[in-house]
């Protein structure tokens, strides 16, 4: 049963974004006062007006001190959650519901990673926890890696064809990327490189592979009916929708790798929310994690942006790239704007901030109606899944 949802009725109102990237000379508490700052500017508030603060963060920090001692929060109360890859977007999530009810007048949803000074070359592990067994010990990529042929076998695409669209998805976010002065990497990459580059995992080659860095961004949010005394263009929260599924994908004879049944429900409780009926028509842009390019192909599908088994063309055609009928990940995505993975969920909230206001510069949207965030955390057939819908009225 889809949940009753929380349309119209939280609006944001700052937003704050630092460069993703390689700080070596910061940490996470100076990337988290850059970000809040930021926000507070763009709400034209001090920080003393927030009222409470939810904080997302893997494995960068421990409670809400990671926060109140460099931004000297005073005695404020600071939530701090996590949800594998979606941290920040369940930070989002927590702050709105928390004005929605009425508990809160003005809140702050802020994330933070910095993943390049903990040696691992890719996620953070999340600990030791013990396991019974059935997990897979595959890497990430390894795992993602699986997507590709499992698509190929289903729909009878041909493993030239199905390099080609991987090609096409990491060419278009390093393309959108180039356009965006915070993102990791800030250059368009030949389609012939990213072909022919090393491979890391069955068809995965580097540029098929989210960056790797640290970075933080930041939310305000209030009531809507209050939105007018901090900006004059708010992003109104039509949908917010959180899935954890059964984990039982590696245990399933039935489960194929070609979709990731926890986005399907989290899109479908995300549409009925907002009450969106046809998301290839009515949602103008999209920001999706495109941990790997495989899993934007199958998510194009799984948020129903294409029928099943037609994404590829859809993306050989054009239709997901900044003047195409549908853009996705118009600021670089995961693959070029990176992924310090506390702070993703609200970086691409800040992308839509940017879009709806106008604000996004060379890789503006014409006129978007209604935009769309997704994180998943965890891998095929194991992961939880998140899925908003916002607009400017």
């Amino acid at each position: 049963m889809p949940s009753n949802g929380i349309r119209d009725r939280v609006a944001i109102v700052g937003m704050g974004c630092t460069r993703f990237g390689e700080h070596w000379d910061r940490g996470a508490n100076e990337l988290l006062v850059e970000a809040a700052l930021e926000a507070c500017r763009s709400a034209n508030i001090e920080r003393e007006a927030i009222d409470a603060y939810w904080m997302g963060t893997l494995t960068s920090g421990r409670s809400g001190l990671l926060l109140s001692e460099p931004l000297k929060t005073g005695y404020r109360p600071i939530t701090r959650v996590e949800n594998f890859c979606a941290t920040g977007s369940e930070a989002i999530r927590n702050a709105a519901y928390a004005v929605a009810c009425g508990a809160y007048d003005l809140v702050m949803a802020i994330g933070v990673e910095k993943l390049k000074d903990s040696g691992y070359s890719g996620l953070a592990s999340a600990g030791g926890t013990p396991t019974d067994g059935t997990q897979s010990s595959m890497t990430a990529p390894a795992t993602f890696s699986l997507l590709a042929p499992a698509y190929s076998k289903k729909y009878g695409l041909d493993t030239d064809t199905l390099r080609r669209v991987l090609t096409r998805i990491a060419y278009k976010n390093h393309a959108n990327g180039a356009r965006n002065p915070k993102a990791q990497y800030q250059r368009e990459v030949p389609e012939a490189t990213i072909e022919n580059a090393p491979k890391v995992a069955g068809m995965l080659g580097v540029f098929d592979c989210s960056g790797v860095s640290d970075g933080a961004s930041a939310a305000i949010l209030c009531r809507s009916e209050d939105a007018h005394k901090y900006t004059d263009n708010p992003l109104l929260i039509k949908a917010l929708s959180f899935i954890a599924g059964p984990a039982d994908g590696a245990k399933r004879q039935d489960y194929d790798y070609t979709t990731f049944p926890e986005v399907v429900a989290s899109a479908a409780d995300a549409y009925a929310q907002a009450g969106v009926r046809n998301a290839r028509d009515e949602i103008s842009l999209a920001e999706v994690h495109d941990c790997f390019t495989p899993t934007e192909l199958v998510l194009m599908e799984d948020l129903g942006f294409s029928a099943r088994g037609t994404a590829w063309r859809d993306t050989l055609d054009g239709r997901f790239e900044i003047g195409g009928a549908q853009p996705v990940n118009p600021d670089g995505g995961l693959k070029s704007f990176g992924h310090p993975i506390g702070a993703s969920g609200l970086r691409m909230m800040y992308e839509m901030w940017l879009q709806f206001r106008g604000e996004a510069g060379p890789r503006q949207v014409e006129a978007p109606r209604l935009g769309l965030t997704h994180n998943l955390g965890g891998a095929p057939g194991r992961c939880v899944s998140f899925v908003s819908v916002v607009g400017a009225n």
